[in-house]
């Protein structure tokens, strides 16, 4: 196989979440809440428990009240939103507008961190010529975050589940991804952290390959692997 295009996922293979108390204290920080050490444990714990940072740990338990909301969060932005909002308000916090604050700050350029590896990887990939684009199951434009971080220079299309109406793994996604660079399924590689979402491409004709979600000091080196495959 000559791989001449590379589709990346976003949260979990090209960059990581902060985790859920940082996320939590950048928020009460922000609207100047305090709260009791006690309590600022329980509320990360539960927050952590219900799911509700998104790209962070998946909910425990999706109250049935949410599970149509939760199966289908990432065809509209205003879906993921409700769905997020909706993990987070299980927790009794003691401010109503930390809900939604808790949302704004998770599309912030400054609760992601880059892999280690994936300026380098992203980068050698554009000098061999290789088309790159992001495909993401997300609710919000995430090009942002990538300019912030410089990593947009090396990214050739951007196609997110919400500007489409459809989610991964519909191969329909991936097929928008590899038309956007120009190339034929059978010619590009798929590099995600998910096997049931991002293995929809397979059905495509794209390979796949797969890395470890972790947080980024735990995955110094995960992507360079994509490298050897890219030949």
């Amino acid at each position: 196989m000559t791989v001449k295009g590379a589709l990346f996922d976003f949260s979990g293979t090209l960059l990581r979440i902060e985790p859920t108390g940082r996320w939590l204290r950048a928020v009460l920080d922000a609207r100047g809440v305090s709260v009791p050490p006690d309590d600022f444990a329980r509320y990360a714990a539960l927050l952590e428990e219900a799911g509700a940072l998104p790209g962070g740990a998946p909910p425990r338990r999706v109250p049935p009240r949410l599970a149509e909301l939760w199966a289908t969060r990432d065809v509209s932005a205003e879906r993921h939103r409700a769905a997020y909002t909706g993990l987070a308000r299980q927790v009794a916090l003691p401010d109503d507008g930390l809900y939604d604050a808790l949302y704004e700050r998770h599309m912030t350029p400054a609760a992601w961190r880059p892999y280690p590896d994936a300026a380098e990887v992203l980068g050698e990939l554009r000098r061999r010529g290789v088309a790159v684009a992001v495909v993401s199951n997300i609710g919000w434009d995430l090009r942002p975050v990538f300019r912030a971080h410089g990593l947009d220079r090396w990214v050739d299309a951007y196609v997110l589940s919400y500007e489409h109406g459809i989610q991964k793994p519909d191969p329909r996604l991936f097929a928008l991804a590899c038309e956007a660079i120009g190339h034929d399924p059978c010619d590009v590689l798929m590099v995600g952290d998910s096997r049931p979402a991002d293995g929809g491409a397979a059905e495509l004709g794209c390979a796949v390959h797969f890395v470890d979600h972790l947080p980024a000091d735990e995955r110094p080196a995960g992507l360079r692997p994509v490298l050897r495959l890219v030949g």
